[in-house]
């Protein structure tokens, strides 16, 4: 059995309330009542410690996400590397002031595409196998 009171809240509250109800899909005396419970309960070291175990557990799995991810972006950098200087022979003198001008221009193409692919939504990493 449930009672009624009559409460007055100020016109933001209300809207507050009216409007997480709506996107939780639950009745405003239900959130009311939940809020009111977890402001008048203590707090519980086992539910703190509960929530925070979660929260440590998403922040673990996200670091060996990355983990994963940079080994993966090391090793594949190792390996163009090595790949290109394996392809490419060591230029005569006659034409290194003519290369290092042309790397430099293509060098500048690379860092504007780079910025402009960072800067977009689409990411090489964003596709898996």
């Amino acid at each position: 059995m449930k009672l009624k009171r009559t409460f007055r809240l100020p016109p933001d509250v209300i809207d507050q309330l009216s409007e997480f109800a709506m996107r939780r899909r639950v009745g405003q005396p239900d959130v009311v009542e939940a809020a009111l419970r977890s402001f008048m309960s203590p707090d519980n070291p086992e539910q703190l410690e509960a929530a925070l175990s979660r929260r440590l557990d998403r922040i673990d799995r996200r670091l060996g996400q990355l983990d994963q991810q940079t080994e993966i972006t090391t090793e594949a950098l190792a390996l163009f590397v090595r790949f290109w200087l394996t392809a490419n022979p060591p230029l005569p003198d006659s034409g290194l002031a003519a290369a290092q001008a042309q790397g430099k221009e293509r060098y500048e193409g690379f860092v504007e595409a780079l910025a402009r692919r960072l800067e977009g939504r689409s990411r090489l990493g964003d596709f898996r196998v």
